[in-house]
Order: structure tokens, then C-alpha cells, then sequence
């Protein structure tokens, strides 16, 4: 890569930054360890209920496929668990790069 790629690869960098901040701050409150608890619950709660569903799926199958109605259970489960993970990553992410404010723990 040539310097001036570089540069405008930082200037685009740091522009990013300065913009997602001045769009996401305003809308999200300062963050803590308490406030991001119930998102954490969630997850956990999703994630339990996608586990648990394969695991019933399969204690009930008797060496069988699973049915059409089974698999969809289990595929709504894991929308449910996937969308709510790529969320909370999402926060992390914003988090991570400075884009929301945080307070410290005690």
C-alpha cells in the first residue's frame, strides 16, 4: 500500500469513529456493569433454550430424524439465539471503539 492509501485509509478510520460516536452516544445513556446485565441474561436465557430444545429433540427421537415441527422449534430458537448474540456483539463492538461512554466499575 502507498503512503496516501495509508493516510486516507486512517483519516477514514478516525472519520468513522467521530461519526458513529456523535450518532450513537446521544441515543444510548452512559453504560455500566448493571446495565448491560439484563442483555447478558438474555443471551444466557436464548442460548439455554436453543441447548435444551436440541437436547429434547433428541431424547425424544429414538434414533430418529427429527420432524418437520421439531426442526422448526429448533430454528426458531437459533434466529432468536443468533440475532440476540450478533447484537450484543455489536454493543461490545461500540463499546470497544469508544463509540458509547461507560463508567468504570466499582
Amino acid at each position: 500500500m502507498t503512503t496516501e492509501t495509508n493516510r486516507m485509509l486512517l483519516a477514514f478510520e478516525q472519520q468513522m469513529r467521530v461519526i458513529n460516536r456523535d450518532t450513537l452516544n446521544p441515543m444510548i445513556p452512559s453504560l455500566s456493569l448493571s446495565d448491560l446485565e439484563p442483555m447478558q441474561r438474555m443471551v444466557a436465557q436464548a442460548r439455554g433454550l436453543y441447548l435444551k430444545t436440541l437436547l429434547d429433540i433428541a431424547d425424544q427421537a429414538d434414533g430418529k430424524l427429527p420432524d418437520d415441527q421439531q426442526i422448526k422449534s429448533l430454528h426458531q430458537r437459533r434466529l432468536r439465539y443468533d440475532e440476540l448474540v450478533a447484537a450484543a456483539k455489536a454493543l461490545e463492538a461500540a463499546i470497544q471503539r469508544g463509540y458509547l461512554d461507560v463508567n468504570a466499575p466499582p
